[in-house]
């Protein structure tokens, strides 16, 4: 089964040679459209719109195909308690794009549905497209937001004093 994931492998790398990537978003009123493709990094792809955008802060909703790791915030040990889903449809996807320490920083939260229906749902720590495509619709806002270690929560919160 390796041999097969790697002959694959090599197969698409060298059916590709030449090709350009298809573009992943295109601006709209109000803010960018991102359509995302298999094996994209949904939370890499957002950081880089942000910079090559340079975009202040944003609100963004999605649905498509993908990998998911959810986290749940455990506000005692403030850490995340993680759980890996290796294939479903994202239902629904929500978050914010703003900066920390000079840096884009994703907060996203989103629901993923399997082929029995069933639901899974929390703190997207990680994302990748699975087969089909994962639409985004990036709202951007005039004003640039902040994120702040609160110490008091033990997390990372929009600072709306700025």
């Amino acid at each position: 089964m390796k041999f097969l994931s790697v002959l694959l492998f090599v197969f698409v790398q060298l059916s590709s040679k030449g090709q350009t990537s298809p573009k992943r978003y295109t601006k709209v009123p109000g803010g960018y459209l991102m359509v995302l493709r298999q094996g994209d990094v949904l939370i890499g792809q957002l950081e880089s719109l942000m910079r090559q955008e340079n975009i202040p802060s944003a609100n963004f909703t999605g649905m498509g195909f993908a990998e998911v790791e959810f986290g749940f915030f455990n506000s005692r040990t403030r850490k995340y308690k993680s759980k890996k889903i290796k294939a479903g449809e994202i239902a629904s996807m929500h978050g914010s794009l703003a900066w920390q320490d000079g840096k884009p920083s994703v907060h996203a939260h989103g629901v993923l549905s399997n082929n029995k229906f069933k639901t899974r749902g929390g703190h997207i720590l990680s994302a990748i497209v699975g087969t089909g495509s994962l639409e985004i619709m990036i709202h951007v806002h005039d004003k640039r937001l902040e994120r702040k270690k609160d110490e008091v929560l033990g997390a990372n919160v929009l600072d709306l004093d700025k």
